[in-house]
């Protein structure tokens, strides 16, 4: 295939260094010709769109990372504060991980031993739990019973949370009530808790945190300046754990 090199290399060059070529820099014949140029270089070298699309992604993390950053410092006392989330580990712990979860998210009840195995380890962590229904009205219900026992037992939500969370069965009211009697709590209080106190504008609170920190999915983390997004596992957060403790970042 023949065509004008001239022209074309005056154009790429313009666009090179952002620069508009001018709108006749190339006729149409010739823009045909280096759209089959360009079409054909990319069959025979196909390499170029993975390195492509690794860019692409790593832009796309890195504008990420930097909007959940300025997101978590604009709303550090929500995130870190709320004095109507539960508190696992240690209250008075140097480095504080939040953790959106829900119920019924099986990467939620995974994720468990993670939360699980960091408090054993490290007893300079504070847990911070946030509920997050997102899988439906099971969850919802289940979240709603579970707000009602916070109130009347706050000292037995651990028990409570790992019972419901590490349970195979799926969590209903019906079940959520049935851990929280099996903890001492009484139905008709529980009841009256979730009919006097709902949770509803709790959840909503929850659910508008999550939107800002760019949170889809769960379970999500907050570490230091870092919102973290899927089950990273134990050794990724005790990482980070240890980079906040080192230099205040979760990446030094």
């Amino acid at each position: 295939m023949a065509f004008t090199f001239k022209p074309i290399a005056a154009a790429v060059l313009a666009l090179s260094m952002g620069v508009a070529a001018p709108a006749m820099a190339l006729d149409d014949k010739q823009k045909e010709e280096i759209g089959q140029f360009i079409k054909e270089y990319l069959i025979q070298n196909p390499e170029i769109m993975l390195d492509v699309q690794n860019a692409l992604q790593a832009k796309q993390e890195a504008a990420r990372t930097q909007a959940s950053a300025e997101a978590v410092a604009a709303n550090k006392k929500a995130i870190f504060s709320d004095s109507g989330d539960m508190i696992l580990g240690n209250p008075k712990g140097d480095v504080t991980i939040v953790e959106f979860f829900d119920y019924n998210c099986g990467y939620c009840k995974h994720a468990l031993s993670d939360m699980n195995e960091i408090i054993d380890a490290d007893k300079n962590v504070r847990f911070v739990l946030k509920e997050l229904p997102i899988l439906g009205p099971d969850s919802m219900a289940a979240h709603k019973v579970s707000y009602a026992f916070k109130a009347l037992a706050p000292e037995k939500y651990g028990e409570f949370h790992r019972a419901l969370l590490g349970g195979d069965v799926r969590a209903t009211e019906e079940r959520a009530i049935e851990v929280a009697t099996s903890l001492g709590v009484k139905e008709d209080a529980l009841r009256k808790q979730m009919a006097d106190k709902p949770n509803d504008a709790s959840v909503k609170d929850v659910y508008q945190l999550a939107g800002t920190l760019g949170i889809t999915g769960t379970p999500s983390y907050v570490i230091g300046n870092e919102a973290v997004f899927g089950a990273v596992g134990a050794e990724a957060l005790e990482e980070k754990i240890g980079n906040v403790r080192s230099c205040g970042k979760t990446m030094c």
